[in-house]
This record gives structure tokens, sequence and C-alpha cells, in this order.
């Protein structure tokens, strides 16, 4: 999800929409659909995959919910994306737009290196830029991948988590992804951008809850309070929870086929995946989800019949 643009050049005379390390763009639509294709096969695989015992599943009577049924904070938190993107796109000049790449996304190089005290927005940016570079996006078909991946998943953890703990989730995976960036590319001056890495820690919470047994993936229950609010699966159980696993495989593996360039994309010389602020955000979404999780446990779940 998070393509960079590695190639190396002088920040001074780069092009926001060429030179960006792009956390999130695939330049091709018809990878992006790959892409959302994978995301609905691994949920069904994870869904559907062998579980230890088998369960009991009455027979449940079928409901009809809206089509659009998704929590006024992932609306707004796609409209301020789109906003974002539009103000780049259609207010911005290309003189203004560099400037604002260079004050709001992701620069390693400002934290050691060649532009450390150069760059704007000073000290304030050394901070607000851990999260600011999550809501800029380099194109269309980069955003709308975005937006793929963040309706299924984050429109569960919205469910479960409330607005206000979602927003601070997203923002706290966002920096996690940022740091792993920053760990694996120190002295980098191209810029990264893209809501990926939140994304992926959104993806990494709910799979500590959508497979649980009357889940949302597992339906028992016939009220969304109860699907969403079901305890969750410890992080051990999780990461033995064959589901999960298979899941997490194909996530990764891909991530990986693409970062390292062993998939080319769309025949674009020096493009690549920022699969390490990915896995930031999908560790630190699976790390911190029980301090952001307002259900309380209760003893010990089966794990055996679902995660």
């Amino acid at each position: 999800m998070c393509p960079n643009d590695s190639r190396k050049g002088e920040t001074n005379g780069c092009e926001p929409r060429d030179r960006v390390q792009r956390g999130g763009q695939i330049p091709s639509p018809l990878l992006c659909a790959a892409w959302s294709r994978f995301a609905a096969w691994a949920l069904a695989a994870a869904a559907t995959a062998p579980i230890s015992a088998p369960v009991d599943v009455p027979p449940v009577t079928r409901r009809y919910e809206p089509i659009f049924n998704v929590p006024p904070v992932v609306i707004a938190t796609v409209a301020v994306l789109l906003a974002v993107h539009a103000v780049r796109m259609l207010v911005l000049s290309d003189r203004q737009d560099i400037q604002f790449l260079l004050a709001f996304a992701f620069i390693p190089a400002r934290y050691g290196g060649s532009a450390v005290g150069s760059l704007p927005g000073g000290f304030g940016a050394n901070l607000w830029t851990f999260f600011t570079y999550a809501f800029i996006h380099a194109d269309l078909v980069h955003i709308g991948l975005n937006l793929a991946w963040l309706l299924p998943f984050g429109t569960a953890l919205a469910r479960r988590f409330g607005s206000w703990r979602f927003i601070l989730f997203m923002l706290a995976t966002a920096a996690a992804g940022a740091f792993a960036h920053l760990l694996s590319h120190p002295g980098e001056m191209v810029p990264m951008i893209g809501a990926s890495a939140a994304i992926s820690g959104a993806m990494a919470a709910a799979m500590r809850f959508v497979l649980q047994q009357g889940g949302p993936l597992v339906r028992r229950s016939e009220s969304d309070a109860e699907r969403f609010h079901l305890p969750a699966a410890s992080l051990s159980a999780t990461l033995r929870d064959p589901r999960f696993l298979i899941f997490l495989g194909v996530w990764i593996g891909l991530n990986a086929l693409f970062g390292l360039g062993t998939i080319s994309l769309a025949g674009e010389d020096g493009q690549e995946i920022a699969w390490q602020a990915h896995i930031g955000g999908f560790l630190a979404g699976l790390l911190l989800f029980n301090a952001f999780d307002p259900v309380a446990p209760h003893g010990k779940l089966d794990t055996s019949q679902g995660v």
C-alpha cells in the first residue's frame, strides 16, 4: 500500500508528484484492484480456515442492513483525506505544493542528515510530521487504494473503540509507522506520505476481535453491540490462531514482494512499497490494542473455536 519513489535527488528541486516516497500510491489501477481483491480474499480465507474443533453454528435469520453503514468518524476521516488531496491538486501551485510537502510529509533527514534545521516548520515539524504525513496522498489511485482498506477495517475498529479512541489509535499507529520508516531510512531526504501505516494498524487491531466466535465475521449475535463488543482474544492466542496467520502471511508476503522490488509496480523503475512503515503500524496495532480497547476481558477465551 505504501509505495515509495526511492530515487534520490536534491529536495530543493524535487517535483512533489515525482520525487516523493509515497506512503501508499500504486501507480496502476489494475494493481489497485488486485490489492482490494486480496483484502476480500484474505479475510474470507481467514474466516474459513480450518480450526481445531468443529463449531456448531445454528441457523441465522437473514437480516437486511443498509449498504452504507459506516460510523461518522470513519466518514469524517475519509472527508479529511479527500479534502487535503483536493487542496493540493486544485489550489496549491507546484511550488506551494513542494513547500507543503517539505513542511508536512515525513522526511527522515529532518532528524539526522544534511537537512537538519533547514526544512520548513522548524522544531514543530519534527513533531507533527509523525502524524501529518498520513493525511497526504500522491494521486487518486493512491488515496482510493487506502480508502478501500480503511472502510472495512476502520469501520470495525470504530464500532468497537468509539470516535475518540479510534482517532487516537490511528494517530498512534501512524507515528509508529513513521518511526519504523525513520529507523530503516536514516538520513533519507525523500519524503514519505500516505495513511497506509495507520490503516495497517487498524487491520491488526481488527483481527484481534473480528474472527471471535459471534464476532463480525463469525456471526451468531443479532446486534452490532454484541458483534463488535465481544471480549478480544489475547495477543498470544491471536498469534497462534491459523486464520490470523494465513492473513498475516499473505499480507507480509505481498508487502515484501513489492517492497523489495521482486514485483515491479507498473513497470516504473525506482518505485517500491514502504513496507517498513506498514510493519511498524501493524505491530503497533497488535501491541496497542489492549490499551485502547474499551471492552473489559473476562476469563480465558476458548480460542480453539474463534479469535
